[in-house]
Formats: structure tokens, C-alpha cells, sequence
């Protein structure tokens, strides 16, 4: 009986199947060989790439522009670094045998603490403004302490010179410390037994002016001690201006003259009763004792009835007002072993007596000499001392 519906499947004979076995692996070689062409054209484009980049690193180093080494600053430009002030000035110096290191000054201020270099078989000189003044000792061109700062853009050099011991013998240098009191402004001068020490203005005038006039030379302390030790060349022609007692017509009448003709001078002052501060920029301000300035029960000065360590005790006293030591002068020029010893202990090099006569190679340090300057005295007699 014919039965109706869908025929059932004949079934592949064996040789069929064999052909879709062998097709169906091919295709699969085909495929697995795309696949691994692709991977390896990445890989092969990746490692060109891997190359590119290695080949490229060196080139960028090649071309990249160094890093330049700063230029080191020179000593002058290292301490204008350290200061903001616009009147610095940095100092150098040089010369045969000169290894001073520069130093900052300011500007308009006078010179501070210039170096007197030593140096064996030879004097120092001094420093000058050019070499040529160095080589030929020229005075007027001479720089110290008692000349302010000039630069130009904010720096200066000086220049050192050097004599033999026997060209500083041969100047025979005598160095006049002048010493003036009170002054006046009466030209007939003052009455009473103190009467001699009131300088007339009038005088005073002429003697500064002679003295910023004529050529003088204006040693610090610093160099007159270095002198003394036949170190330092001082020529002939200098002076030194001293005022013993800061009394009120110093700084009324007789500071205004100094400042006036720019003359360097030291004004030795009681500390226990004036503290006053510079009157101006050319008075150095130093110790006539704290409060040693009457007599002892010897009737001589103070100074000369106390032991050292009193001396000592008086003078540090002295210093924390003033700042400096250096040079003291003696009250009524009275002074003694012991005196003496007490400066040295406390700290003293050098001091002034009243002593008629000038300073000279090898002198007592603490028993300077001086040239006492009295009321009456007008410029015939000033020259007649100091030239």
C-alpha cells in the first residue's frame, strides 16, 4: 500500500563523504593560513615600527642643544650679590705681591678698613687711583680712610705700591697730631684761666683750609700705628686733627669748618657725659675715658690712681658707647706704667698724650706725642709747625 509524505533521506554513499571531508579541511588550512599571515603581518608591522622608534631615539639625542655650564661669578660680582644697596661698591686691589681679597665699601661714605699689606724686605706704600700714581708715590693721588668711596658702576680698583726700608727711612717722616680744645667765636678770644684753650674760629678756618689746600696727606690711625711698626709709608707732609673734650663749640663752631673743607679729624670724647653721635661724615669719634676726666686723690689725672683692672672696667665702658678702641688721649695728658698696661688689657694700641713733639718711626705707642694748638695761634704759626 503506497504511503504519501516526505521521502525519506538517501544517505551520501562513502565517496561523497569523502570528497566534503577532504574540501572541508582545506578550507579549514585556508582559513588557519589567513589567520597566521594576518598575525604575522602585525607582528611584522609592529616590529617596523619597534625599529623605527629605536632607529629614531638617537637621532633626537643628537639633536637636542646642550645645557650650557654658567659662567662662575668673579669675587667683586659674588659680594655685589649679596647686598640689595644700590651705593655698594665692590673694592679690588692688586700690585706686585697684592692677594687681598676685594671688599664692599658704599658709595659717597669714606673709605673703611683698607688692607695694609705686608710683605718681607719691603715697605708698603700705600694705594693710589692708577698705576701710575702707585709707581710714583704721588700723594695727591693717594687713597685712605680719609677719602670717600667713587666707583663707577659700583665698582673701583686701587693699586698698590711698594718702597725699600731705606726710601722709608730716607723721608724721615714726622708726623704733627694737632690738638685744639674749645673754640671762640670772639676774635679777641675768651677770659679765665682756661682762656689759651679757645681757639678763634676765624683761625681754625685758615688752618683747615691750609690743610685741605696744600697737598697735606690725612692718616687714619690704623696707618699711623703701621707706621710707627716701619711698615707703612707716611710721607712728610701729613698731619693729623685731634679735638680733646667734644665741648659744645666743637660741634657749634668747629665741626661745621671741618665738614666744610672735608679735613678727617678725631674728636676724643668723655663718654660718661657725651654720647653725641658724628657731627659729620669726617669726624671719627674717640675715647678720652668713660669717666676717668678728674683728678686723683694724687692730684694728677684719674687714670693714674687706679689699679688695672678699674683702668679696664672704665675704658670697656668707654667702648660700648663709641664702638671702637684704637686710640684713646690721656685726661691732662696724665699716664703711667699702670695706665698703660690697663689700655693694652682692655684692648688699646694707641694713645695721646700732651707731650710737645711728632710721631716718628719706633714711637711709644701709648705715649703719642702732640702739637698743642692754643688761642692767638693764626697760620703763620700753624705753618711754622707743620709746614
Amino acid at each position: 500500500m503506497a504511503t504519501f509524505g516526505t521521502p525519506p533521506a538517501r544517505r551520501p554513499s562513502a565517496r561523497v563523504r569523502r570528497r566534503r571531508l577532504f574540501a572541508g579541511i582545506a578550507g579549514a588550512v585556508v582559513l588557519l593560513a589567513a589567520i597566521g599571515g594576518t598575525a604575522a603581518a602585525i607582528g611584522f608591522a609592529r616590529a617596523g615600527a619597534d625599529d623605527q622608534e629605536t632607529d629614531a631615539a638617537p637621532t633626537a639625542t643628537a639633536s637636542a642643544t646642550p645645557t650650557p655650564t654658567p659662567t662662575p661669578l668673579t669675587p667683586e660680582e659674588q659680594l655685589l650679590a649679596s647686598t640689595t644697596d644700590p651705593a655698594a661698591c665692590a673694592v679690588s686691589f692688586t700690585g706686585d705681591g697684592i692677594a687681598d681679597a676685594p671688599m664692599l665699601q658704599t658709595q659717597g661714605a669714606l673709605y673703611a678698613g683698607l688692607p695694609i699689606p705686608t710683605r718681607d724686605g719691603l715697605v708698603f706704600a700705600g694705594w693710589y687711583a692708577t698705576p701710575a700714581d702707585a709707581a710714583a708715590f704721588a700723594v695727591p693721588a693717594r687713597v685712605n680712610g680719609s677719602e670717600p668711596v667713587v666707583c663707577t658702576d659700583q665698582r673701583v680698583t686701587l693699586y698698590g705700591a711698594w718702597m725699600s726700608p731705606e726710601q722709608n727711612a730716607a723721608e724721615d717722616a714726622r708726623i704733627p697730631i694737632l690738638m685744639y680744645h674749645q673754640f671762640t667765636a670772639n676774635p679777641g678770644g675768651e677770659s679765665g684761666w682756661l682762656r689759651g684753650n679757645y681757639a678763634y674760629i676765624g683761625d681754625f678756618d685758615a688752618h683747615m683750609n691750609h690743610i685741605a689746600t696744600t697737598g697735606f696727606y690725612l692718616p687714619t690711625w690704623d696707618e699711623l700705628s703701621a707706621f710707627i711698626d716701619g711698615r707703612l709709608f707716611l710721607p712728610n707732609h701729613s698731619v693729623i686733627v685731634t679735638d680733646d673734650d667734644a665741648d659744645q663749640t666743637w660741634f657749634d663752631l668747629a665741626a661745621p669748618v671741618v665738614d666744610k673743607y672735608k679735613v678727617l679729624t678725631t674728636s676724643f670724647m668723655i663718654t660718661a657725659y657725651r654720647q653725641d653721635p658724628p657731627p659729620n661724615a669726617y669726624v671719627l669719634r674717640r675715647s678720652h675715658t668713660h669717666d676717668m676726666h678728674r683728678a686723683g686723690a694724687n692730684g694728677d689725672g684719674l687714670i693714674t690712681n687706679l689699679s688695672v683692672p678699674e683702668i679696664v672696667a672704665d675704658m670697656e665702658a668707654s667702648y660700648g658707647v663709641l664702638g671702637v678702641k684704637e686710640i684713646m688721649a690721656y685726661p691732662f695728658g696724665h699716664h703711667n706704667d699702670t695706665a698703660k698696661e690697663g689700655l693694652r688689657q682692655a684692648g688699646w694700641e694707641m694713645a695721646r698724650t700732651i707731650e710737645p713733639g711728632y710721631v716718628t718711626i719706633g714711637t711709644d705707642k701709648l705715649a703719642l706725642p702732640t702739637v698743642r694748638i692754643n688761642y692767638g695761634m693764626g697760620l703763620d704759626a700753624l705753618v711754622n709747625l707743620i709746614g
